[in-house]
This record gives C-alpha cells, sequence and structure tokens, in this order.
C-alpha cells in the first residue's frame, strides 16, 4: 500500500511495528514471527540451517569467516601425552638395564688342533670322515710302514754289533788289570837276573885283569870281557823293560776308554733305534684327545710329507669370546654372571660367567699393530676380548660349532 493511499496515520502505524519487530526479535522479526520460526525449526530441523535471509544472512556469514576462530588444544594434549609415555617407557628401560652391558661382536670360541704327520710317506690306511666325533687315542690313519720296519732292523743289528764290541772291550780291560802287573814284576824280576848276571861277569872280568898273566890265558880274559859286557847290555835291557811295564795305570785306563767308546757306540746304537721305532710308530697317527675331525685334506693313496696339515680336530670344550668396546668394561670383573644367546637356535639361552679379561686389545696383538706416534691421529673405540665360561645350558643335541654369533649380557653385582 503506497503512502498516498493509506495516509499519514498508516504510514506512522508502518514505522512503529518496524521499532517494535527490532526490540523483539534479534533479526528483525516481531516475537510471534519469531516463535512462529521456533516452532517451525523443531518440526524440521534440517530446513533450520537453510532459512537464511537473501541478504542479511549472507552478509552475516562473512562476517564470521573473517574473524579468527579458536584453535582446538586436543592435538597438543594426545603430543604430550605421547612424549611423557616414551620418558616413562626410556626411563623404565634405563632402570632396568644400568647395571648391565651387552655386544653384538661374540661367538663360540674354542681349542683347535691341527693334525700333521711327523715323517713322510704314503697313507694306506684312512679310518676318519668329515664332521666324525672321534675318542682320544683312537687310531686316525696309518702311513706306509715298510720303509720304517727296514730302518728298524738295521738299528736293531747296528746295536747288536755295538753291544758284541762292548762285550770285548770289558774282556780286554780286565786282562789288562792282570797282565800289565804282572809284566811290571816279570820286568822287575828279569832285571835282578841281569843284574846279578853282570855283577858276576864283572867279577870274573876284574879276576882275569888282576892276576898275573902268565897264570892264566888270554882266552880266558877275553871270555870275561865278553861276558861282562853282555851281561851289562841285558841289565840295560831288563831295566827299559821295567821302565815300560811301570806304565801299568795308563795301559789299564787305555782299556778302560776303549770300554767307554764301545759303550758310546752301544748308545748312539740304542738313539738310532728308538729313532726307528719312534718313526715306525708316527707312521700311525691317533687322537690326541676327544673332539671333532674337520677341514680334512687327506685321501687314502696321498703322499703327506712332515708337518702338512691333514685335518684339524676341534676339542668338545667350548666358551664365549666376546669382544666389549674399552668403556664397557669399567665395572667390568671376573666371576660376573652372564647370561648368552645364540643367533643359531632361536630361544636357545646358556648361562655362565666372565673367567678373565685379555691385557691388550685385539689391535695390539694384530700382525700389524697401529703405531699412534706417526702421522694423524684419530681416536677409534678400542674392543677387549673377555672369556667367557658356559656354566649352565648346554643341549648334547645341539652342538655348539666354533664361530657362531652369540649375544652375550653381563651382569654387574
Amino acid at each position: 500500500m503506497s503512502f498516498d493511499e493509506e495516509g499519514p496515520g498508516n504510514a506512522h502505524e508502518t514505522y512503529a511495528q518496524e521499532d517494535s519487530g527490532r526490540a523483539g526479535g534479534e533479526d528483525g522479526r516481531s516475537p510471534r514471527a519469531q516463535s512462529d520460526k521456533d516452532a517451525t525449526s523443531e518440526k524440521n530441523p534440517g530446513q533450520d540451517q537453510k532459512s537464511d535471509k537473501p541478504d542479511g544472512g549472507q552478509k552475516h556469514g562473512d562476517d564470521d569467516k573473517g574473524e579468527d576462530k579458536p584453535r582446538s588444544k586436543k592435538p597438543l594434549i594426545i603430543i604430550g601425552i605421547v612424549v611423557l609415555v616414551i620418558a616413562v617407557a626410556a626411563f623404565i628401560v634405563w632402570f632396568l638395564t644400568r647395571n648391565q652391558v651387552s655386544t653384538d661382536d661374540a661367538y663360540t670360541d674354542g681349542n683347535t688342533v691341527t693334525m700333521a704327520p711327523k715323517i713322510s710317506g704314503y697313507v694306506d690306511a684312512l679310518y676318519i670322515n668329515d664332521n666324525m666325533h672321534i675318542q682320544k687315542g683312537e687310531l686316525l690313519l696309518r702311513i706306509d710302514q715298510r720303509d720304517y720296519l727296514a730302518s728298524k732292523a738295521q738299528a736293531e743289528a747296528q746295536l747288536a754289533l755295538a753291544r758284541a764290541q762292548l762285550k770285548s772291550a770289558e774282556d780286554s780291560l780286565r786282562i789288562a788289570r792282570v797282565q800289565y802287573p804282572a809284566q811290571l814284576e816279570a820286568a822287575k824280576a828279569q832285571q835282578q837276573a841281569a843284574a846279578a848276571a853282570a855283577a858276576l861277569a864283572q867279577a870274573s872280568y876284574d879276576r882275569q885283569h888282576e892276576v898275573d898273566r902268565r897264570a892264566t890265558t888270554q882266552q880266558t880274559i877275553d871270555s870275561s870281557t865278553s861276558q861282562q859286557r853282555s851281561t851289562s847290555a841285558d841289565l840295560r835291557s831288563a831295566k827299559a823293560q821295567v821302565t815300560i811295564a811301570s806304565l801299568v795305570p795308563e795301559q789299564v785306563q787305555q782299556a778302560v776308554a776303549a770300554v767307554a767308546e764301545r759303550q758310546a757306540s752301544v748308545q748312539q746304537a740304542q738313539a738310532q733305534l728308538d729313532q726307528a721305532l719312534l718313526n715306525l710308530g708316527y707312521t700311525e697317527i691317533r687322537a690326541p684327545s676327544d673332539g671333532f675331525v674337520t677341514m680334512r685334506s687327506v685321501q687314502v693313496g696321498s703322499y703327506v710329507t712332515a708337518g702338512q696339515s691333514l685335518f684339524v680336530l676341534v676339542t668338545p670344550e667350548v666358551w664365549v669370546t666376546a669382544n666389549f668396546k674399552e668403556s664397557q668394561i669399567g665395572r667390568m670383573r671376573e666371576g660376573d654372571k652372564v647370561d648368552m644367546r645364540v643367533d643359531a637356535y632361536s630361544g636357545y639361552k646358556l648361562e655362565g660367567h666372565i673367567q678373565s679379561i685379555q691385557y691388550g686389545t685385539g689391535a695390539r696383538f694384530s700382525t700389524f699393530p697401529a703405531e699412534n706416534a706417526t702421522g694423524n691421529y684419530v681416536k677409534i673405540v678400542q674392543r677387549i676380548p673377555v672369556k667367557i665360561v658356559i656354566d649352565r645350558g648346554l643341549d648334547p643335541d645341539r652342538p655348539l660349532p666354533i664361530g657362531l654369533s652369540v649375544d652375550p649380557v653381563v651382569y654387574f653385582p
């Protein structure tokens, strides 16, 4: 209705209604219209969001988008809870592992014996196979014995000859101890007889030369002279024999030396026989201890030389060598308890203790140790080998070859 048709009174009434509408509702509607809208919204909730003003509602929405809405604190709370859980878990892990150290640089270790012959020859019998378990004293292989049997027979003959020569020397010694003193006495007796004959001849000589020549003959004088000279010569010869015979100690000692020489010959022949017997015994190689045969490289008919490696014998005794960092052994002591897990067997756990700690790093005993005093020095964390003896957990059905990876955990008291 236009202003002209309604008149001034109607226009005033229209403005009054608009003012009352603004006062009665937020969106310019009258309280009655607002109540009708609420009733309609309760009946059709889905239509409440669509019933906006064509112009005023769109403008009001644009104003809300421009304003900053308050952000939610829920993600921060979740992150805080996660960080707290991680911190608590890390503290629990540290608290439970503060008195223990571990390393992945550990392996099973044991004694190995390299079996090598001490003589040369062809192998004519082999009684072992790969990875075979053997016992101490068991015959493993035999080398052809014929050459060494001949050497044995030759040594036995040499020994018999030396013993016979020794027996002869001993008999000669016994004879010498009687013969040489008797010869001395005989020489002395001959000297005395020669001296008596010489004295008699000298007396006869003196008488013949002192008597009147008319009372004797020239022949008698000559005979006494010859007799005197002959007996004098016999006396000198007897004295020489006594001098020779008087060397009884030296002659007996010579016989004693001959006996000693023959005794040495017997000992030499005996040593040769012993060596021949040893060489004959070396033809049979026996196990020095219980163990397992590994790395076998010999067959029947092979020609082996002295010192040649034939196979390796691994003894049953097994322990663990763990290479801990130098920063991990500060509290480590002999006797500390150790739990071990073997990578080869799942769930296979062993218990043991530290037997000893090596007095030196592995690098120090290498073939070419580092010379830190030369060139540029770079500090490298060193590792110390630690020997761990297994106390419990070994299973006969699960052998532990040497070289298996082990994860040991050392517990400090």
